[in-house]
C-alpha cells in the first residue's frame, strides 16, 4: 500500500496508535488489542493504522511531533510474525492486517513497519491468554479501552448484533403497563384524530404514530404475544411499571446553596414517571432557580441568572439521548453559581469529540425516537440542534460559555451562571 507517514501523522489519533518497538510481548499484545479495536470501528472512521518504528512527542512550541526510530530487519520481522499469530489466535473472528514496510526517512538502515486495518461488520473480541478471558475493544482518542456496558451496547447496535434500545421489545411488560390516559393526551399533543381512529389500533404492531417511529407494539416471536417496545413504555407506561421495569431511569435534582456539597442544608427531588413528564418537571423546578437580578446602572437592567431555553435544551438532551442499559439515573445539580447536568451514557458512536465539545458536530441519535417525540412536542429543537442552541443562546445573551465534560459512561453539562448573580452573591459574604 502507498502509505505517507507525514499524512498518518496529521490524521485522528482515534485512527493512528504509534509504537516505538513491538517485539516485547506485553507491546506485541497491546498492538493486537488495538488491531481487533480498529476492525471493530465504533466511531465509522473506516478502520486504522498501527505504526511500529516510530514514537510520538512534542517540538519546542509543545505540538505533537514524531520521531522516527526505525527497526533492523530482525526486530521487524520478529514483530510482524508475533502480531499476525496474534491476530490469528487470540481475536475472534480473526483479523489479518495488511503489512507494509516504509523506509525511514531518517535512516536508511531501518524501516517503518506500518500494519493497516480495515474496518469489518463483525463484533470482534480478543480472548487474553491469562486469564482465559475475552473481552470486545475500541478506539477512544489515543486509547484503546474495552468496551464495557453501554458501550458495548453501542458497538453490538452499530454491527446490527442488537436492535437499538428504543426499538426493542420488552417481554416483561404487557400492554397493561400503558397508562391509557397519558397516552390519549401526548397522542392529541402529537395532533393524532382520536375522534375517528379508536384508541385501540394504536395498540397493535401494525399501526406507527410517525414514519421515524416504528409500531408501538410487537409480537414475541415464540408465542406470538403483543408486547410494548422500550419507546412506548418510556413515553406512556404507568409510573409504577417504569418504576419496575428501568429501575434506573429517573433523574435526581440536587440543589445546594454554595458553591459545592458542603453546606449544611440541601434541596433534593427524585424526578420518576414517563420521560416526557421527568422533562417538564425538571425544567420546571431549574426554572424556579432562574430568578431576576437588577443592575439599574446596566444597558441590561433585567437578567436572569440562567438562560431558560438553553437549560430546557440541556435537559431534554440529557433524558433523550441518555443510555438507558447503563444501571445509573441522571443527575441534575444546582449550585449558587451554576448547573450540572449529568446524562448516563456517553457520546455515540459516529460522533466526533472535538466538534462536540464546540457545538459543531454532525447529529447522531442514540434513541431517535424520542428525538422526534421530543421535537414534535416543542420541547426540543430539530434534529441535531439541541447542543448548538445551548452555545449560541449562551453566546447571544451574554452568559458564560457552557462546558461539557465526556467521560466513558456519562456526560457533563455545565451551564454557569449570569457574572452579576455571581457577583451579588460574593458581595453578600463579605
Amino acid at each position: 500500500m502507498n502509505i505517507d507517514l507525514k499524512e498518518l501523522s496529521a490524521r485522528e489519533s482515534e485512527q493512528v496508535e504509534w509504537k516505538e518497538n513491538g517485539d516485547d510481548q506485553d507491546v506485541a499484545i497491546s498492538i493486537t488489542k488495538t488491531i481487533s479495536a480498529f476492525a471493530n470501528d465504533i466511531s465509522n472512521l473506516g478502520g486504522g493504522y498501527v505504526v511500529c518504528g516510530a514514537k510520538e512527542t512534542k517540538d519546542e512550541y509543545g505540538f505533537p511531533s514524531l520521531i522516527y526510530t526505525g527497526l533492523s530487519s530482525s526486530k521487524l520481522r520478529a514483530i510482524e510474525g508475533k502480531v499476525l499469530q496474534h491476530c490469528r489466535e487470540y481475536i475472534h473472528p480473526a483479523v489479518i492486517p495488511i503489512v507494509s514496510e516504509i523506509q525511514n526517512p531518517h535512516d536508511s538502515s531501518t524501516r517503518i513497519l506500518v500494519f493497516t486495518v480495515m474496518a469489518t461488520k463483525e463484533v470482534h473480541t480478543y480472548r487474553d491468554k491469562s486469564n482465559n478471558g475475552q473481552a470486545s475493544y475500541i478506539r477512544m482518542g489515543k486509547e484503546t479501552r474495552e468496551a464495557k456496558n453501554g458501550i458495548f451496547l453501542q458497538l453490538m447496535t452499530k454491527k446490527n448484533k442488537a436492535e437499538y434500545f428504543d426499538r426493542k421489545i420488552n417481554t416483561a411488560a404487557s400492554v397493561t403497563d400503558i397508562e391509557l390516559l397519558v397516552f390519549k393526551e401526548l397522542l392529541q399533543e402529537l395532533g393524532e384524530d382520536i375522534t375517528t381512529k379508536p384508541l385501540e389500533n394504536y395498540l397493535s404492531d401494525t399501526n406507527q404514530i410517525s414514519a421515524l417511529i416504528p409500531p408501538l407494539f410487537a409480537k414475541t416471536e415464540l408465542d406470538n404475544v403483543l408486547k410494548p417496545k422500550n419507546f412506548t413504555l418510556l413515553v406512556f407506561g404507568k409510573k409504577e411499571s417504569i418504576t419496575r421495569l428501568f429501575t434506573e431511569a429517573y433523574t435526581i435534582v440536587s440543589i445546594y446553596h454554595g458553591i459545592d456539597r458542603s453546606g449544611p442544608t440541601a434541596e433534593r427531588y427524585t424526578v420518576t414517571g414517563n420521560i416526557v413528564w421527568q422533562a417538564r418537571r425538571i425544567t420546571e423546578l431549574l426554572h424556579s432557580q432562574s430568578y431576576t437580578a437588577f443592575d439599574k446602572t446596566s444597558d441590561r437592567p433585567n437578567i436572569e441568572k440562567y438562560p431558560l431555553r438553553a437549560v430546557q435544551e440541556a435537559v431534554v438532551n440529557a433524558i433523550v439521548h441518555r443510555d438507558y442499559e447503563i444501571p445509573e439515573p441522571n443527575r441534575i445539580t444546582v449550585f449558587s453559581d451554576r448547573i450540572e447536568i449529568n446524562s448516563a451514557g456517553s457520546l455515540p458512536p459516529g460522533v466526533d469529540r472535538e466538534k462536540f465539545l464546540a457545538g459543531r458536530a454532525n447529529p447522531k441519535w442514540r434513541n431517535q425516537s424520542f428525538a422526534w417525540l421530543f421535537n414534535k412536542l416543542q420541547l426540543a429543537q430539530a434534529e441535531g440542534q439541541g447542543i448548538p442552541t445551548i452555545f449560541k443562546t449562551m453566546e447571544t445573551e451574554g452568559y458564560p460559555r457552557p462546558v461539557f465534560e465526556i467521560e466513558p459512561e456519562n456526560i457533563i453539562c455545565t451551564i454557569p451562571a449570569y457574572p452579576r448573580h455571581v457577583k451579588i452573591r460574593e458581595d453578600r459574604l463579605l
